[in-house]
């Protein structure tokens, strides 16, 4: 019993005096010494050490980065768990990367991304310099992000590999500390985007940690009370103890963490690409070197599914990884990662430099199916349509959801803002211009366009903007002045056009292909402002209007140049506002049609807003998404869709000076493309262009648009799965917008977009060319499946029908021909202006283009009319993507068909990918090539000189 209590009263003693030390210095002194380094540079953000500088042999390099939230000292927390001594002491020079204190650094809480991106990259240059070494460039957790992001800034140059330890890649596939992945995280994001930046003190960190793993925590802390009496125990513990429990975290910069929850947490740019370093456009889809990563198995902050997501963001890159049974800390720090993890990176790299074999628990990288997705999409969703929701008067709310209902559920994302729509009134105030700003003052520092790898923000888009409206003012530019805008696709058209719009003029979208001249008079033009490229074509416009320049290039002598305008020395005058634009008033002038057959059409505001806020709402667009506009700014597709889409959405804009389906993927990966506007046939160039390494798990989700053949649109979404195709219909005249948002049924247009016109399909006689009146006179309704004349309620168009189905009504036809399946879906059969007069009545030429097209084989088709006597033949012209036979025509066409089916090497096309036919058309008959003509049984045979004859004459 003696000894016993000489025991308990010396171990009392000896906690008490250990608990006492504790008390004092934060913990137990011990004889442990750091790992000797020599700073070698010391910059503003960063220093950098080379640990054992005594040592100088020529070995590989490897850079280790820390996460934001730690020390440098993560990678040497003590003797027994020293990353920098377990791979110096198998042979490599290793090198860390200190970012400080930021909270003891000068400016150190107002650290960005960028700045410490850019610290790594000089960090990389300057090893380089010393050792004469590429270098494996490693970090861990957020540290494994720095490590990505600098890369791909350098697009691997002076990079030997990359090795991270549990960094995510894909912040979409998973939610991050264990949150449960039906919780959305958009909330988060758009909180976010409402708090002023905030530095996150070292020790709120550490207690978020701690929360995640209670259990751990309270056990490591109930042992070490246990054993306080026994310092030999602690001892070789406690430098690692220390560290977890205060020492080793440190503050987050507020900037950085604001900008790592809104463009990587929020719009997952590691995945998308997009983001922004140095002023450049980054995308990890331009890391080429090879990559390992380390996956913790029970990792609850980096979940395994975000961290294998590098093999979809780096598509070039040669990927292989470890996966441990551990977690988050037990990747990199403890005596566990000292026997397995660094034993490891030390054998990659050495087997990367020729010296041994790959270390056999280095594999391929498990595939895992992505958590997030559609479900995630919809709870995200259903958070904006609340949030919009309630901000919405309940009138304009109720009636918004009255006609999304026509839509189906797809249509929720509609429903805030259809509420806007509701309550525009004409006298309301409206316009592309005012849109930018309400953007410009939520968030100036945001991206809002982007344009060959640079990125322009909100701030300095509008700074640009308000300097082109005091340029136009000085020229004598005044509300409702119609302005003729010739540029190619450049900022400077996008500023000239908002400018335009601020001022309440009107841009008039002349087109450099049109016919220039027909253009001017139709829109009324008294002068043009034009980019040095096109001014030429302006310029030799006999008795034209005035011509000024704007952007930048080689300059045409004599025409007054914009660029030398100041704008501080143009004095405002009383008359201007801002932005007076009223829903009613014409904003733009846009045309379609080539030479005599050249039409205008005026878009008032509400028109715009119309495409703009329906294109953003069918889109489900969001900050989220970049929309990607292939065509020029003077298309209705560009300044309807894709422009006014992404800004009323609140999405980033890319701008395409030229489409080329072969850097196609370079560039949608270099500016995290989420949406692809298209016309016509344009895509056709990438749905049958060679694989491409960026098209792998590429983030594109939509491609909008109008026009596209149905063979193509199955073949775009079967390639590009899971993008899908979403077309629309908008009539030139009136207000009427059709929408397939449902996807489910290609080659339909859909229904009617809530807030546009109300449309019906009336009976249509095609040899009269008239509405077919019923008994009581009015026009009559087709039933589902009967081919009519699709009309728009209201009187907005030009010489609107009156008393059609009702006494006093008024409704537009807008010039094609439809039919209605009985789901309520829209079918477009034709244009009325293109019927073939064949001798059995006219046809249309939608149904047997369509027809034709979905024939196995067949590339794209057309159907035109050929004269032949006093009628027409109907005639198609295909091209073949593989061989095609009279057999597979016939099986296409086994009650009525083409009487003349060609096969071409290439269909002409016009600048915007819209297939023409009026060449087809003056051939006629063709005197040579393939060819087939339906004979008297209904069967195709190959085209006879005897059967070329009887198609000509008739």
């Amino acid at each position: 019993m003696i000894g016993f209590g000489t025991r308990l009263a010396r171990g009392l003693s000896a906690t008490a005096q250990n608990a006492l030390e504790v008390a004092r210095f934060g913990g137990l002194r011990t004889d442990e010494q750091a790992s000797p380094y020599q700073v070698v540079a010391e910059q503003p953000v960063y220093r950098l050490r080379r640990y054992f500088p005594d040592v100088l042999e020529d070995r590989p390099v490897m850079l280790l980065i820390p996460p934001l939230m730690l020390t440098a000292e993560i990678y040497d927390i003590a003797p027994a768990a020293s990353a920098v001594a377990v791979l110096h002491d198998l042979g490599v020079d290793p090198w860390v990367v200190d970012f400080g204190h930021p909270e003891k650094e000068p400016g150190g809480l107002e650290r960005t991304i960028t700045d410490h991106v850019l610290a790594i990259s000089d960090a990389i240059d300057r090893i380089r310099e010393v050792t004469g070494r590429d270098v494996h460039l490693s970090g861990y957790s957020q540290g494994g992000m720095f490590a990505y992001q600098a890369a791909a800034y350098r697009r691997s140059d002076g990079i030997e590999s990359l090795v991270t330890f549990g960094s995510p890649a894909d912040l979409d596939a998973a939610n991050p500390f264990g949150v449960p992945d039906w919780i959305p995280k958009d909330p988060v994001v758009q909180l976010a985007d409402h708090i002023p930046e905030f530095a996150v003190p070292g020790w709120v960190t550490r207690l978020g940690f701690q929360v995640l793993s209670p259990t751990k925590s309270v056990r490591n802390r109930i042992e070490f009370l246990l054993q306080l009496h026994d310092r030999e125990v602690l001892a070789p513990r406690e430098r690692q103890r220390r560290f977890m429990a205060s020492e080793g975290w440190v503050a987050w910069p507020g900037p950085a963490l604001m900008e790592f929850l809104r463009q990587f947490v929020g719009h997952n740019r590691m995945l998308k690409g997009g983001f922004v370093i140095g002023g450049r456009l980054v995308t990890l889809a331009d890391i080429s070197c090879p990559i390992l990563v380390f996956v913790g198995e029970v990792d609850e902050i980096a979940p395994t599914a975000m961290v294998r997501g590098i093999t979809r963001a780096a598509p070039r890159a040669d990927v292989f990884e470890v996966c441990v049974r551990t977690g988050h800390f037990g990747l990199v720090a403890g005596a566990g990662a000292a026997r397995s993890t660094w034993p490891i990176v030390a054998g990659w790299v050495h087997w990367r430099a020729g010296q041994g074999m790959v270390p056999q628990e280095v594999g391929p990288v498990r595939e895992e199916k992505r958590k997030g997705g559609r479900t995630a999409y919809g709870m995200d969703l259903a958070v904006q349509v609340g949030v919009g929701a309630a901000r919405s008067v309940t009138d304009a709310a109720t009636s918004a959801v009255k006609g999304a209902v026509h839509l189906g559920e797809e249509a929720v994302a509609l429903l805030p803002r259809l509420a806007r729509l509701e309550r525009i009134a004409p006298d309301t105030r409206m316009s592309l211009a005012l849109l930018l700003d309400e953007r410009a003052r939520r968030a100036p520092g945001d991206i809002l366009f982007l344009y060959e790898d640079r990125a322009h923000t909100q701030a300095a888009a509008k700074r640009r903007i308000d300097s082109v409206v005091r340029g136009l003012i000085s020229m004598g530019v005044r509300q409702g002045d119609h302005v003729g805008v010739l540029m190619g696709t450049r900022p400077s058209a996008l500023a000239v056009v908002a400018a335009l719009s601020r001022l309440g003029a009107v841009a008039v979208m002349l087109r450099p292909q049109g016919d220039l001249a027909r253009e001017v008079e139709l829109g009324q033009v008294r002068r043009i402002i034009a980019d040095p490229e096109h001014a030429p074509l302006a310029a030799d416009l006999p008795r034209g209007p005035e011509v000024h320049l704007l952007g930048s290039g080689e300059r045409a002598p004599g025409l007054p140049d914009m660029e030398r305008i100041d704008p501080a020395e143009v004095e405002l005058p009383g008359w201007y506002e801002p932005n007076p634009g009223c829903a009613s008033d014409v904003a733009f002038v846009l045309f379609t049609g080539e030479g005599e057959a050249t039409r205008a059409s005026r878009i008032t505001n509400r028109r715009w807003a119309l495409s703009a806020f329906g294109t953003a709402g069918s889109a489900a667009l969001s900050p989220a998404d970049t929309v990607y506009s292939l065509t020029p700014l003077h298309h209705p597709s560009a300044i309807l869709t894709a422009i006014g889409g992404a800004v009323a959405g609140g999405s980033r804009i890319a701008l395409a000076r030229h489409y080329d389906p072969a850097t196609f993927w370079d560039e949608a990966r270099r500016y995290g493309v989420t949406v692809v506007s298209y016309t016509w046939t344009l895509l056709h160039g990438l749905a049958e262009a060679p694989p491409h390494p960026g098209e792998r798990h590429h983030a594109v989700r939509l491609f909008i648009g109008s026009g596209m053949p149905r063979g193509l649109w199955r073949r775009l979404e079967t390639r590009f799965a899971p993008a899908r195709v979403l077309e629309f219909y908008a009539s030139t005249s009136g207000e009427v917008v059709l929408v397939n948002v449902t996807g489910k049924k290609t080659g339909s247009l859909g229904r009617p977009l809530p807030g546009s016109a109300r449309v019906r399909i009336a009976a249509y006689d095609l040899k009269r060319g008239m509405l077919v009146p019923g008994s009581d006179g009015f026009a009559v309704r087709c039933g589902p499946g009967e081919t009519g004349m699709l009309l728009a309620r209201g009187a907005t168009a030009p010489d609107p029908l009156r008393g059609v189905f009702a006494a006093g009504d008024s409704w537009a036809p807008t010039g094609d021909l439809f039919q209605r399946d009985r789901d309520g879906d829209y079918w477009m059969v034709g244009r009325a202006g293109e019927l073939v007069r064949t001798p059995k009545g006219p046809v249309p030429t939608g149904l047997a283009r369509d027809r034709i097209g979905d024939v196995p084989g067949v590339d794209l088709a057309v159907a035109y009319g050929i004269p032949s006597g006093r009628f027409e033949l109907l005639a198609a012209a295909v091209t073949l993507r593989t061989p095609v036979g009279a057999a597979d025509f016939t099986a296409a066409f086994p009650d009525d068909g083409p009487s003349l089916i060609r096969v071409v090497d290439e269909l002409p096309a016009n600048a915007y990918a819209r297939l023409l036919t009026a060449g087809l058309r003056a051939e006629g008959v063709p005197a040579e090539g393939t060819a087939y003509f339906r004979a008297e049984d209904g069967t195709y045979q190959p085209l006879t000189d005897v059967a070329r004859e009887r198609l000509r004459t008739g």
